[in-house]
């Protein structure tokens, strides 16, 4: 049988393809050596470009009462739309990237905290502009709180979690437009979507800690082969138009689309839901997009850790999604132990995205991505499955802005213990 083969294969096409694959190397070979050191090349200079950039981190103490409502937080998200390279020569020879910012919420054994994390250049235009819209808050440049954890299996259980969005990117999420809450309303009708998430923190109990990141870096559509890779492959402006004319199609009746002559009459009839549906889809399209990751980290002592709370870690934000348009999902989740095995096995959804790799790798690239703020750039890009989404102005308000005073009369929320005045002018010199 193997003279068989031997027979098959020096007869038939294999000499063929070797004599070519013998003429081509010589230049193949030269060609992929070069990609490659381009490749490394430009890698190197990226990681120089990034460590080279000082990071601060800014915590946010809130007033006890935040009249202003999310469409502040809107008007502050689109001054952070930054440019990243403009000529071949900063991304491929200086190693510029297109800045991002993190927004964090963390909670800490129950005790919430709230933070931005970005390069020391724009420390200034995020201060700047978060006090044009929330004059009384407070903004303090402090040590980063995740460099007093180090990934250590012997002593803390980890769960990690990224989420991606349930349709199209066009689809828009449940917003604060949709709660009501551009609107002026007694704050006992008021409904914030951040309820949720800020119930999940504040139960943290002692040995507990739960860090939520929003990464956004503005979304380029000019198809560039710049920071390393091509950007813009998500054309915005166009997929939502598609997505309006599939919608709109939708809303005539199949017993409407009679032929004629090869043509259809087109006599759209829709309902309330699919013109609210094409309203929301409509109204994205005016707001600047963003690439966004959301992940989730959760860990504790051995012996404090509650796998229960994994469950609540996925469903924080549920009041973010909407049936008829978008919400999220868990996209990557790490596997933990025996115990989320038996949650696949009995739940196949949500936990069906199951990273089925190395678990514990995983566990830890995760947790390191966390601490370094990763996920559009190297050495933590697009990690595991995951991959970024787009969400605009509003969706990122509605997912990052100051609670309401009823949020923020939770107990364990770092807030501002008094309201801060100005000085009399009349007061004795």
């Amino acid at each position: 049988m193997f003279n068989q083969f031997l027979s098959s294969i020096s007869t038939g096409l294999f000499p063929v393809v070797f004599h070519y694959l013998i003429i081509i190397l010589p230049v193949a070979l030269p060609i992929m050596f070069i990609l490659v050191y381009l490749m490394l090349r430009l890698r190197h200079a990226q990681l120089k470009f990034m460590n080279k950039m000082k990071k601060v981190l800014l915590e946010i103490k809130l007033p006890k009462e935040i009249f202003k409502s999310p469409v502040s937080m809107e008007t502050f998200f689109s001054f952070l739309a930054q440019n990243g390279p403009k000529a071949y020569t900063e991304a491929f020879l200086d190693g510029k990237v297109k800045p991002w910012f993190s927004f964090e919420f963390v909670s800490n054994q129950g005790e919430i905290h709230i933070y931005i994390w970005t390069w020391e250049k724009y420390k200034n235009l995020v201060e700047a502009q978060l006090y044009a819209q929330y004059p009384n808050i407070e903004i303090n440049d402090v040590a980063d709180y995740t460099e007093k954890f180090e990934y250590n299996t012997d002593t803390y259980s980890y769960f990690g979690i990224q989420y991606g969005l349930a349709k199209p990117d066009p689809y828009p999420i449940k917003t604060y437009i949709d709660y009501g809450l551009d609107a002026d309303q007694k704050d006992e009708y008021k409904i914030d979507p951040l309820n949720s998430l800020f119930e999940f923190l504040a139960s943290m109990k002692k040995g507990e800690n739960s860090w939520i990141q929003i990464l956004i870096q503005k979304h380029q559509e000019e198809k560039r082969f710049l920071n390393g890779r091509w950007m813009g492959k998500k054309d915005w402006k166009k997929d939502i138009k598609d997505v309006v004319k599939k919608l709109k199609m939708e809303t005539i009746p199949d017993f409407m689309k009679i032929e004629k002559d090869d043509k259809f009459s087109k006599i759209p009839s829709p309902t309330k839901v699919q013109t609210e549906t094409i309203a929301a889809v409509e109204r994205s399209a005016n707001k600047m997009p963003f690439d966004c990751k959301i992940r989730t980290i959760y860990f504790a002592k051995k012996e404090s850790f509650q796998p229960n709370y994994i469950s609540s870690a996925i469903s924080c934000l549920k009041s973010f999604n909407s049936a008829n348009l978008n919400g999220f999902v868990p996209l990557n989740v790490t596997d933990t132990d025996d115990w989320q095995k038996d949650l696949i096995r009995i739940f196949p959804w949500p936990f069906k995205s199951i990273y089925q790799g190395d678990a514990e790798e995983l566990r830890m690239d995760m947790f390191n991505a966390y601490k370094l703020r990763s996920f559009f750039q190297i050495p933590y890009r697009n990690l595991g499955p995951s991959k970024s989404f787009i969400l605009n102005t509003e969706e990122l308000a509605t997912l990052f802005h100051f609670p309401s005073q009823i949020v923020s009369q939770t107990p364990t929320l770092t807030r501002i213990p008094s309201r801060k005045f100005e000085a009399p002018s009349n007061l004795p010199i």
